[in-house]
């Protein structure tokens, strides 16, 4: 079992990952600004109040930790002004990675993200710009850092997130030949990661994930 922490532990693929972690048996430190509001109870589980953007509070968090994933979001007000978030946090966390000796890394980023643009349909491609457009540049720039770093990684580009219950029948499309936007559950991307962490036979590669295809 491994000491997993998770970045962006308070909600949506965050917070599914460490029930599904705790559930899978693996030691859990859930990070964010707003852990200690974490409604989950376990003994593996341990809430970690802290700042993506602050150095300090990363390098701290990774005391101990096998496995990292990185699942950070930004409300949907946010999207309307310049986005940073994903780059600045990645641009601490690996060298805090690399110094202190944690080599793997899942990061959740999204289907459109890096090489995965070039697969978004010509029709869904114009409102998808307007709405996400900086977040998702952000999230290039994110991607970029992950694959120059020396660290074990998996990209992880789910398509458009649901609610609800896990299927167990969505795909994992390695090849960009194969890269399409369709809709996933939440929970059914956090199985995903969990059995990233058991079975890492997918660094460094980028995954998109989708259970139901969208119409072209």
């Amino acid at each position: 079992m491994a000491h997993v922490l998770v970045i962006g532990a308070s909600q949506g693929i965050g917070l599914e990952t460490v029930r599904a972690a705790l559930a899978a048996g693996h030691r859990v430190r859930a990070f964010a600004r707003s852990a200690d509001r974490i409604a989950l109870s376990a003994p593996n589980l341990e809430r970690y109040p802290g700042d993506a953007l602050s150095r300090h509070d990363v390098e701290a968090a990774l005391d101990g930790v096998d496995v990292v994933v990185q699942a950070l979001g930004v409300p949907m007000r946010d999207l309307l002004g310049p986005v940073r978030l994903f780059s600045d946090a990645t641009g601490i966390l690996i060298p805090a990675m690399e110094a202190a000796g944690v080599r793997r890394l899942i990061a959740v980023t999204g289907f459109g993200a890096g090489d995965s643009r070039d697969a978004i349909s010509p029709l869904q491609r114009l409102p998808f710009r307007l709405v996400f457009g900086r977040a998702y540049d952000d999230k290039d720039a994110q991607e970029m850092r992950i694959r120059r770093s020396t660290l074990d990684w998996t990209l992880v580009r789910p398509g458009v997130l649901t609610g609800g219950q896990a299927t167990g029948r969505y795909r994992v499309l390695d090849a960009p030949s194969s890269w399409r936007n369709g809709l996933i559950a939440r929970v059914d991307v956090a199985q995903f990661i969990v059995g990233q962490i058991a079975t890492p036979d997918r660094v460094g590669k980028a995954v998109v994930l989708i259970e139901r295809a969208l119409p072209l």
